[in-house]
């Protein structure tokens, strides 16, 4: 297979099809990925199609037809090579060197409008190398539940990869954790990179530091091109890396986020949110809030999050060193807590309304905040939400008029945590003159939106499917994530 041959055929009327794929990856050479093949499906029925993305793509929503999506990424017709990519990873804290793309492959790499290079990834493609005797399906609710992962995270602020598509194949799957058989789907992800901590873990294990080398010089070159110039410019990438991450967990963390599987091979090297298992948002403040039913000992709870993204880019210096100085890694790893704090705080003032953390009492509100949540079991996303709803510009006058109206908050005097909470958000909006209350209730609108992607909602929009193929309230869920409603 030549390069020449990755090239899309130009008179095809797919726009797909038509796309310009640069070979990146592929560039580098074999030693990352194995070419392989697509599975063929008896039944291509498109499901999902993510039409905000493809402007992104210089592609206008209404020239492209369903059919285009299904003969590109259900059919597959004309696009060569697939690859899927090798990696290993620590999961669950143990080294695992039998990983790699196990039901999906790279289908190919686009520039967007904005410059940045995207990849498109597929999820239930088929069997690979490294399928490990499962059948490289995906059942249609694992798609659903990555779709909507994606889509709410994406509006919620968190960066974070989306999906393109979704289409049914007409399989029956087994699964030991859905009742079976269920039924089967490709999803194609885009996402920045699919490059993980763990690709750089696999070459480690090889011990080929020529590979570990060249696949850093790729990373700089494609996603951290404004360090180039740098003079140190590895140690000034992982600088970087930890930052990203730092801020990710923080953006998780704040969006009551738990992603359940923090392995290194679930780790983007971009520092993106990507591959959406057995998360969960939590439905109050709990720090053990655990979303995956196999984590046993919680390792992966919601509270342990930033911890592990820390110990995860820990482990990623020992396949890093072979080019980067360990003491100029360490250096940056310990600027991890200032990063994701500072993220953290911000992330959740602008949750409260306001725009900056220069006030003084800001800290002790916060602190308050997490107190009262963890205290009263309140809804987490509930008592944000009843904020944004009940915001008044009377909450200057008195502490007792603060979220009077909200039926879900404790009456005076019945909590002393919540009491003191008024008291100062009250005293904080007086800091802040009377023409700045329509700035912080549109932060507070902004950022509290009222769908949240509860276990409980999931469940709703996918019982009429598996029972009526009624796909309506999936749409209409869709579309209020997406206004933000």
């Amino acid at each position: 297979m030549t390069l020449a041959q990755t090239t899309s055929n130009k008179n095809s009327s797919n726009p797909f099809v038509s796309l310009n794929y640069e070979p990146a990856l592929e560039s580098l050479g074999n030693d990352y990925y194995d070419e392989v093949a697509a599975a063929e499906f008896q039944e291509h029925i498109l499901r999902w199609r993510n039409n905000s993305l493809l402007p992104q793509l210089g592609l206008d929503p209404q020239a492209v037809t369903d059919e285009d999506f299904i003969v590109a990424f259900g059919k597959f017709e004309s696009r060569k090579p697939l690859l899927a990519l090798r990696y290993h990873g620590y999961q669950f804290g143990e080294y695992n060197p039998r990983l790699g793309d196990g039901r999906g492959f790279l289908y190919g790499q686009v520039r967007g409008t904005d410059g940045e290079l995207y990849d498109f990834g597929t999820k239930g493609s088929g069997t690979t190398p490294y399928s490990r005797g499962g059948d490289g399906m995906l059942t249609l609710k694992g798609g659903l539940r990555e779709v909507l992962a994606a889509e709410a995270l994406h509006h919620m602020g968190v960066r974070t990869s989306r999906c393109l598509s979704m289409i049914e194949t007409g399989l029956s799957l087994w699964r030991g954790d859905e009742p079976s058989p269920t039924r089967s789907c490709v999803m194609v992800r885009m996402s920045r990179s699919h490059i993980r901590f763990g690709t750089f873990e696999r070459l480690h294990y090889l011990r080929r530091p020529d590979l570990t080398k060249k696949l850093l010089d790729h990373v700089i070159e494609q996603y951290y091109q404004h360090l180039i110039s740098e003079q140190n410019q590895y140690a000034v990438f992982y600088a970087e890396l930890v930052k990203r991450v730092a801020k990710l967990a923080a953006q998780w963390m704040t969006a009551g986020f738990c992603h359940a599987v923090l392995n290194t091979d679930n780790m983007s090297i971009t520092g993106e949110s990507f591959d959406y298992g057995p998360y969960g948002f939590i439905p109050t403040y709990q720090p053990y809030f655990t979303a995956a039913y196999f984590d046993y000992y919680r390792r992966y709870c919601y509270s342990q999050q930033p911890a592990i993204c820390k110990l995860n880019l820990e482990m990623l210096q020992e396949a890093l060193k072979a080019v980067i100085d360990p003491s100029d890694m360490d250096a940056a790893l310990a600027s991890f807590d200032q990063h994701y704090h500072s993220e953290y705080c911000s992330l959740m003032f602008k949750k409260l309304g306001f725009d900056q953390l220069t006030d003084p009492e800001a800290a002790e509100l916060l602190n308050l905040t997490i107190q009262f949540l963890q205290d009263s079991q309140v809804g987490y996303h509930l008592f944000f939400y009843e904020m944004a709803r009940t915001f008044s510009s009377k909450w200057r006058d008195e502490p007792g008029l603060v979220m009077a109206t909200s039926d879900i908050v404790p009456p005076s005097g019945a909590s002393e945590i919540f009491d003191n909470w008024c008291i100062l958000y009250h005293k904080m909006l007086n800091n802040y003159h009377p023409d700045q209350m329509d700035v912080i209730a549109q932060n507070l609108a902004r950022h509290n939106p009222k769908t949240v992607l509860l276990r409980p909602l999931i469940e709703s929009v996918w019982e009429p499917i598996s029972q009526e193929d009624n796909w309506q309230p999936f749409s209409e869920l869709i579309k209020l994530i997406q206004s933000g409603g």
